[in-house]
């Protein structure tokens, strides 16, 4: 199988890296949507729109590029299992459970959102906009420059 894998590794790579865009695009949008919630009228049409964006976008893009993510990420291991050895690619792989673990917690308010709950703070949620971005950035200076 290991031997398929390193055949299509190219393949693999630029779906791994179309499921990355994807993934943080709607990790960057969903707390966004979180901030327009918190200055919409509770209970508002407003508000419904919102909620009913967060489920899709969550649902429909985030939670599958996330998944794809993973899956083409391990496949990318069994077909070179040497990068398992490299510095940098522990930094990414850190990085990556945080973003995932990041992801948990947005499903979780977005939960709480959908119950009319407003948690944490309109400012809160603008920094946390922010989060996977910075994750991202270390992330390709890891898998481009490789300092580590």
């Amino acid at each position: 199988m290991s031997a398929f894998l390193a055949s299509i590794y190219l393949w693999l790579k630029a779906a791994h890296l179309i499921m990355v865009i994807a993934w943080m695009a709607g990790m960057m949008y969903l707390p966004r949507l979180f901030v327009y919630q918190h200055q919409s009228e509770k209970g508002g049409e407003a508000e419904r729109m919102f909620i009913q964006m967060q489920r899709r976008l969550l649902k429909g893009i985030i939670n599958p590029a996330m998944v794809l993510v993973w899956v083409l990420g391990i496949l990318m291991l069994i077909a070179n299992p040497a990068i398992l050895s490299s510095g940098w690619f522990h930094v990414k792989l850190a990085l990556v459970i945080a973003i995932s673990a990041v992801h948990g917690f947005y499903a979780a308010s977005r939960r709480k959102f959908e119950k009319g709950e407003r948690p944490r703070t309109e400012k809160f949620w603008r920094i946390m906009n922010e989060v996977p971005f910075i994750a991202l950035i270390i992330i390709v200076i890891m898998v481009i420059v490789k300092p580590f």
